[in-house]
């Protein structure tokens, strides 16, 4: 797999060629942030309610999106705007179970996400983001099952959306409202390195969170099939060429899935044989905090006991058969 970006919310225009099926852009040069900042974003966002116009501002929005604090407000509160988006990205469902999505129609659609992740981002318009339930509109492109270029930037992108959220409580309860572990189990299931990376990334942050953790936890079937999917991609991990920084989250995973698992029996499925391979070992073997969180998850499941049964169990396995008078 070739080298990750710095951020794992990476979208597909900042993804390097060999990726995202073009050229690898040039470094920013001297000067670049002054001339962007001089860019008519005002104008551009005028432009996205035409038709004539809106996909070439589409595309030099999202470009400039990191060096323009002030778009995503720009974004929310002018008049239409969301509303311009949302009918860019609800065109392409139709497209979506078919082979017949190409990539103009992706990259369109991705530059489209880009902006919505520039929104979810910022601290002014992330939780009027949450309240209009906007991640809604983005979840289709999480359930495709296609594995080409054009659905998997589609899949990528989206997930950048949802990872560019902040893990505050309020956040994570929404997330896990609206099925969020399902969709991310659905693009570790189909989709590439990166968007196994960075759908593994927003579960790790969702379960570090309280709420998180016990969500996950609360119900045995919804554990066991929790882990059952980080022991299938750890498993590819040891076959194929290994990802580091995958391999991290997947053992911060199961470390939080471990502490909060009572029952010892489905605790010891937080520790897939995977993670005893010498080859995984070396690894993390360079990284204390994996190591420490790997010294924790061993230690949960060495020191765990089976929790006593409750009283209702208790009175079943006391209970004695009632025999009749037949016998």
């Amino acid at each position: 797999m070739a080298a990750l970006p710095e951020s794992l919310l990476a979208d597909q225009s900042s993804l390097p060629g060999d990726q995202a099926g073009q050229p690898t852009s040039r470094p920013p040069q001297p000067g670049d942030g002054d001339q962007s900042r001089r860019v008519p974003v005002e104008q551009l966002i005028l432009e996205l309610n035409d038709d004539r116009t809106r996909e070439n501002a589409l595309q030099r929005l999202s470009k400039i999106r990191e060096i323009r604090e002030d778009l995503a407000p720009l974004l929310w509160h002018s008049f239409g705007t969301t509303f311009t988006l949302l009918k860019e990205i609800i065109a392409v469902y139709r497209l979506l179970s078919t082979p017949n999505l190409t990539q103009e129609s992706s990259n369109r659609a991705c530059n489209t996400l880009s902006l919505f992740q520039c929104i979810a981002a910022h601290p002014e318009t992330r939780e009027p983001f949450l309240r209009a339930i906007v991640p809604f509109y983005i979840y289709p492109f999480l359930n495709t099952t296609e594995k080409d270029k054009p659905h998997e930037y589609l899949r990528l992108s989206s997930l950048g959306v949802i990872g560019a959220l902040d893990n505050d409580e309020e956040t994570v309860l929404f997330l896990l409202q609206t099925q969020i572990f399902y969709h991310c189990m659905r693009c570790i299931e189909v989709g590439t390195g990166l968007s196994k990376t960075v759908a593994t990334f927003i579960m790790e942050r969702i379960l570090m969170s309280p709420e998180g953790q016990k969500y996950c936890c609360a119900f045995h079937d919804r554990f066991f099939v929790i882990t059952q999917a980080l022991t299938k991609m750890l498993d590819r991990i040891t076959t194929e060429e290994p990802s580091l920084r995958l391999l991290k989250l997947i053992v911060r995973c199961c470390m939080r899935l471990a502490e909060g698992q009572k029952d010892a029996d489905y605790r010891k499925l937080c520790l897939p044989k995977s993670l005893k391979d010498p080859k995984v070992i070396n690894l993390i073997a360079d990284d204390p905090t994996s190591m420490a969180c790997m010294r924790r998850l061993v230690q949960c499941l060495t020191t765990a006991r089976r929790a006593p049964p409750t009283d209702a169990g208790a009175e079943v396995e006391n209970r004695q058969p009632v025999k009749t008078e037949q016998e």
